[in-house]
């Protein structure tokens, strides 16, 4: 990984209150799978269906977290993107969401403060039926400019 060039995200110069970005994703098995592997969550409620099927939910769903994954996952790929950090979130997820439903998720920045560094981000998702699945909003440092190389390492030379 070191030496090899990486494209950065949008700096906060370059974003602007208004701007989105919409993903549309389908949790899957090897998603929920992965999940309960890399957390050591055995909740029924996510993956036995019998179980499920005695609950008000009637089949198992998708875990919140992993909802968030895809939201995280919006930030640090696309808006603003690689080398974003989310340092505070506040959401709700006012409707379960079940295996392989197909979701829609928007963010869009709602505040910049440049001085601070950070932007606000407000998201909503929702279900194929169009329900409300998740809402909230983040707060996101942009990335940083990286210093050069070249600069650092001449440093100590006048």
């Amino acid at each position: 990984m070191l030496g090899k060039k990486r494209k950065l995200g949008r700096k906060i110069q370059d974003l602007k209150v208004g701007d989105t970005f919409t993903s549309t994703s389908t949790i899957e098995d090897r998603d929920l799978l992965m999940y309960l592997g890399l957390t050591d969550d055995a909740n029924p409620l996510y993956i036995q269906h019998d179980y499920a099927s005695e609950t008000p939910y009637k089949r198992p769903i998708v875990p919140s977290v992993l909802l968030f994954g895809k939201v995280s996952s919006m930030i640090s790929m696309h808006l603003p993107g690689p080398g974003s950090h989310i340092f505070k979130q506040d959401l709700d997820y006012p409707k379960p969401v079940h295996h392989y439903t197909e979701m829609k998720m928007t963010i869009e920045i709602s505040m910049i403060h440049k001085k601070e560094n950070y932007i606000v981000v407000n998201v909503v998702g929702y279900d194929e039926e169009g329900d409300e699945i998740l809402t909230g909003r983040l707060s996101v440092r942009p990335p940083y400019e990286p210093k050069s190389l070249n600069a650092s390492s001449l440093e100590n030379f006048y």
